[in-house]
């Protein structure tokens, strides 16, 4: 095998990161896909829009939105599940945003939600404008927390390891033991944060703890093709290349274009004497290549 191929070999193999959900990040998203992400009618996104808690409504075709703009959707599509007027949705956040602190920004709108004022949202269904008081506190022989606290409990636990994340993705290139311990905050926070499970794993996979990257992947609940990609990089290294096999065929079909998946089938199917299998998915590889590059 030449110097370059081995190269190749190797840069392809090595277990890829999840990327960062950083605060300023902005992504495309037209009206239908709020709708179907956070269950919000136009008029409340006008709404929100309007009164300056995201940065412009959704128009014609895609609109690009930010993580802080994302977050307060979140919340208020957790305050329209609890069956919470969208009138009194946009003055709870008002009232949420009033209380932060100068120089903070909505990135911590959840957790102030749920911890700094949470009488902006239990009892909503209560509140009264413009006074913002409550006409009488919640029912003491209440059986439960309201469905607006739960709602929001549930939100500040996504954004929190969101947050903590994004300071592990930060921290790789310095300080990895930190990075780690950031991945695991994030998952303790919320046990199906993907991409804190990803990088976790791929971590004490480089660090050569096999073992405790298999099970950090195994314990997704779900899954998706970098996560199967890694999976099955693992578990060549572990020397169970039936199973890797079994995990890059799960990463090409949640992503047919991951054609790094298509390579390493190639050169395991190939090392297993399976000749046909082996040029089926070096072809699929080198057309990849040919239309889009390596």
């Amino acid at each position: 095998m030449s110097k370059s191929a081995k190269t190749r070999i190797e840069r392809q193999r090595r277990p890829r990161g999840a990327r960062s959900h950083l605060v300023d990040e902005v992504q495309e998203y037209s009206q239908a896909d709020l709708t179907r992400l956070f269950q919000l009618p136009p008029s409340l996104i006008r709404s929100l829009a309007a009164a300056g808690y995201i940065s412009k409504t959704a128009g014609e075709g895609k609109t690009a939105y930010g993580f802080q703009d994302l977050l307060v959707m979140r919340v208020a599509s957790a305050l329209k599940s609890a069956k919470i007027p969208s009138a009194k949705i946009t003055a709870a956040l008002g009232k949420i945003r009033g209380t932060l602190r100068p120089g903070e920004v909505l990135t911590t709108l959840a957790l102030a939600a749920s911890r700094a004022a949470p009488s902006a949202f239990e009892g909503a269904s209560e509140w009264h404008e413009p006074s913002g008081q409550h006409p009488r506190p919640l029912p003491a022989a209440s059986k439960g927390p309201a469905a607006s606290s739960l709602a929001i409990t549930k939100t500040s636990a996504m954004v929190i390891a969101e947050q903590h994340y994004s300071r592990g993705h930060s921290l790789e290139d310095s300080d990895v033991t930190a990075a780690r311990a950031a991945y695991l905050d994030a998952l303790n926070a919320h046990g199906d944060h993907l991409e804190a499970r990803i990088n976790l794993g791929r971590l004490l996979h480089l660090n050569g703890e096999l073992k405790a990257a298999e099970r950090v992947y195994r314990q997704a609940k779900s899954s998706s093709a970098l996560l199967s990609f890694n999976l099955a990089i693992l578990l060549e290294d572990l020397n169970r290349e039936e199973e890797a096999i079994v995990a890059y065929r799960e990463a090409l079909a949640q992503d047919p274009s991951l054609h790094d998946a298509h390579f390493n089938l190639s050169r395991l199917h190939e090392r297993a004497k399976q000749s046909q299998d082996a040029l089926r998915h070096l072809l699929a590889y080198r057309r990849h290549v040919a239309k889009f590059g390596g």
